[in-house]
């Protein structure tokens, strides 16, 4: 079959021949519709990532896609077993969730795995405590961080603040709904008072870190300043890391309010929890409460999808 292959950790993939996924008994192969080019995927393809376990080439890069099958379905799917990917004209995959009517499936493709990564934590927040209160997004003009601005609008947050760097992002968020702050700074305390300043009516109760770095230290160091509220209960949710891979945690931030730092990504969360919320994160990007742009390639320009930037996320596509 026709296949994205990536035959080293520091080669993009290309179209090319690969072995058919095998097939448990009574299961037929899958045909892809669309596969969305993550960062994930990426990181994973290339060894970089921290859920990479021991890697083997050649290999098919994607973790998830929309798929249809033998009597013409819809479905989401995803976490095929190595070597064997999503970028692929036919895969077998563990789960399986159908795509409402009405959506559209390469957005589907293009926005499931970046919006899940926030929607899980919104979900999870809001049963915990019975509401979302204020949520602080860090790295909100990226396609994860506005899905989850979207999502805690959708969710009935009382406050969305978006935080990034992106302007054109920005100002679309901020016409959703959304507070926004801009991450473009100058000097070394610039990016504290910005966060001062987009915190100075209302402390956050959730926030969701796409970023880490430096960004997270100053976000530490304004959520220090506000220690002396005793109403403050705030969870901190590491998510991606954007900016850098370390943040140095201030010891005084952790005894002078009540803060819980936690993260989620690949292990943290199981494909069961995720597979769970699936459905509903597909009924809001058919509804229009979540959206995301999006670029179709077809399997023979895959090189061309892989380095594909830019606002949208690169969709692969049989030809």
């Amino acid at each position: 079959m026709r296949a994205a292959v990536v035959t080293a950790p520091d080669a993009p993939p290309t179209c090319g021949e690969f072995p058919e996924p095998p097939a448990p008994p009574g299961q037929e192969p899958l045909h892809l519709v669309g596969a969305g080019l993550h960062n994930v995927v990426r990181g994973l393809a290339t060894g970089r990532h921290y859920g990479r376990g021991q890697m083997t080439y050649p290999l098919v890069p994607g973790i998830d896609a929309v798929a249809r099958t033998s009597d013409g379905r819809l479905v989401y799917t995803g976490y095929a077993r190595p070597p064997f990917g999503t970028m692929a004209e036919r895969l077998v995959a563990p789960f399986q969730a159908e795509v409402p009517a009405g959506a559209d499936p390469l957005e589907i493709a293009a926005g499931m795995n970046p919006g899940l990564s926030g929607w899980m934590v919104l979900t999870a927040r809001r049963k915990e405590v019975g509401a979302l209160g204020t949520v602080l997004v860090l790295g909100a003009t990226g396609a994860s961080g506005s899905l989850a601005v979207q999502g805690a609008l959708a969710l009935g947050a009382e406050r969305v603040i978006a935080a990034g760097r992106d302007p054109e992002a920005l100002e679309r968020l901020r016409t959703a709904g959304a507070t926004t702050a801009s991450l473009v700074h100058d000097g070394p305390d610039g990016l504290t008072r910005a966060l001062a300043d987009a915190v100075s009516e209302t402390s956050p109760d959730l926030v969701l870190d796409y970023l880490w770095g430096p960004v997270a230290e100053a976000t530490f160091a304004v959520l220090g300043r506000g220690g002396e509220d005793a109403e403050a209960n705030t969870a901190y949710v590491q998510i991606g890391t954007l900016a850098g891979p370390e943040a140095s945690l201030p010891a005084d931030l952790l005894r002078s309010r009540r803060i819980r730092i936690t993260g989620s990504g690949v292990g943290s969360r199981s494909a069961e929890e995720m597979l769970a919320e699936a459905p509903e994160v597909m009924a809001r990007f058919a509804d229009g409460s979540l959206q995301v742009p999006y670029t179709a390639f077809p399997l023979s320009r895959v090189g061309e999808a892989w380095a594909h930037t830019g606002r949208s996320r690169a969709v692969v596509v049989p030809d």
